[in-house]
C-alpha cells in the first residue's frame, strides 16, 4: 500500500536474524481508512522485544455537522412589519428614544459596555414593535395516506 524498502516494511525479525516477517499490523475502520497518510516500521526503537515498532501517520479530521453549525439561539424579528408605515414610524420613534437616553447618560464607559448597550437597545425596540417571526415548521410527509397504504399493503 505504501512504497517503502524493505527494511521498512518488515516488523519482525528471527533469533538468527536470517527471517523477517510482516507481523506487526495497524488496524483501522474502513470509513477512516483514507485518513492514513503512512504505515511504516521504525527498527531503531529500543522496545525489549524482537518486533520493530509500528508507527502510522494518520490525518486528523475535525468536522462539525451541518445542522449544528446553523443551529443558534438569535432571535429572529419580522422585518416584513417595517413595510408597514405605522409599524416602520414606531419603530424609529423606539429607537430614536433609546438612543437619546443613551447619550443622556453620558458615561465614558469602555467599547465592549457601549456595544452591548447599543446591541440590547435595538433588540429591545425591534422585539417591541416589530415582534419574532415565527420558524417555519415542515409539514411532515408521514400522514394518514402513507399509514393508509401500509393498512392495505399487511392486508393485501
Amino acid at each position: 500500500m505504501f512504497r517503502h524498502r524493505n527494511i521498512h516494511k518488515y516488523t519482525w525479525t528471527s533469533p538468527h536474524g536470517k527471517t523477517h516477517n510482516q507481523i506487526g499490523h495497524v488496524l483501522i475502520d474502513r470509513r477512516w481508512h483514507s485518513s492514513v497518510l503512512n504505515v511504516r516500521s521504525f527498527r531503531g526503537a529500543e522496545c525489549d522485544t524482537d518486533h520493530y515498532l509500528v508507527i502510522a501517520k494518520v490525518r486528523e479530521r475535525l468536522a462539525v455537522g451541518k445542522q449544528a453549525a446553523q443551529r443558534f439561539d438569535r432571535q429572529r424579528f419580522n422585518l416584513r412589519k417595517l413595510y408597514e408605515p405605522e409599524v416602520r414610524e414606531q419603530y424609529q420613534i423606539e429607537i430614536t428614544n433609546r438612543f437619546a437616553a443613551l447619550e443622556n447618560s453620558g458615561d465614558d464607559e469602555d467599547v465592549n459596555r457601549t456595544w452591548k448597550n447599543i446591541k440590547h437597545n435595538i433588540q429591545t425596540s425591534a422585539k417591541e414593535s416589530l415582534g419574532l417571526q415565527e420558524l417555519k415548521q415542515n409539514k411532515s410527509w408521514f400522514d394518514e395516506e402513507c399509514l393508509g397504504f401500509f393498512g392495505s399493503k399487511e392486508a393485501g
